[in-house]
């Protein structure tokens, strides 16, 4: 199978499938960090799309769709505070869309929980890294077409949260140490793993 894994320097989804045989290449404007810069395309991912895939991953940037930037869009009145994020908020619906309607069967997009604003597709469900085996919470959506939902494999015990929160009932960075954005936005192991399982299978 020959896998597009586009916004990805980790390069996690692309070695769970690549150890499974399947053709897998990561893509990113980004280096790789992952160690395979032979499976890494450093391009716009946009250009890739109209090459021929049997399944394509995307990890959009989540920066200006995510519900947790709510406030820095909207003031207590819901009136637009940054007009010059609203504006960065439609151009990345509009990347997200040229993933989510490209040619493939098979299609995954992963994204936090999204602003309802910008008026994204409906996700397909919501996954968290405990139950893939990664002692974290960290709420992730994922969008599919053509694939069945990803089912928990290893469910255990979160230490705490990945992403921190402000949230009194939630845990803070002071608490699991504060991270990245690079960091943040990684893919875990156990949820690379269960994608290429799952979807893909040995080839």
């Amino acid at each position: 199978m020959k896998v597009l894994v586009a916004c990805e320097e980790s390069q996690a989804v692309c070695i769970a499938f690549r150890e499974l045989g399947h053709e897998a290449y990561s893509c990113d404007i980004q280096p790789c960090s992952g160690g395979h810069p032979e499976w890494h395309l450093q391009c716009d991912a946009l250009e890739l799309l109209k090459l021929k895939w049997d399944m394509i991953i995307a990890h959009p940037p989540c920066t200006y769709l995510t519900k947790g930037g709510a406030n820095n869009l909207f003031n207590k009145d819901h009136s637009i505070k940054d007009p010059e994020r609203e504006e960065k908020g439609w151009a990345a619906k509009e990347f997200f869309l040229a993933f989510w309607q490209c040619g493939p069967a098979h299609i995954a997009i992963e994204n936090p929980v999204p602003i309802k604003y910008f008026g994204l597709p409906p996700y397909s469900q919501i996954i968290e890294p405990y139950m893939f085996g990664d002692p974290w919470r960290k709420k992730t959506c994922l969008w599919l077409k053509g694939l069945p939902l990803l089912y928990a494999t290893d469910i255990v015990v979160p230490r705490g949260c990945w992403v921190g929160t402000k949230s009194r009932n939630m845990c803070n960075y002071e608490w699991v140490g504060k991270r990245s954005a690079k960091d943040r936005s990684k893919t875990f192991p156990g949820i690379a793993r269960a994608m290429a399982e799952q979807w893909g299978g040995k080839a």
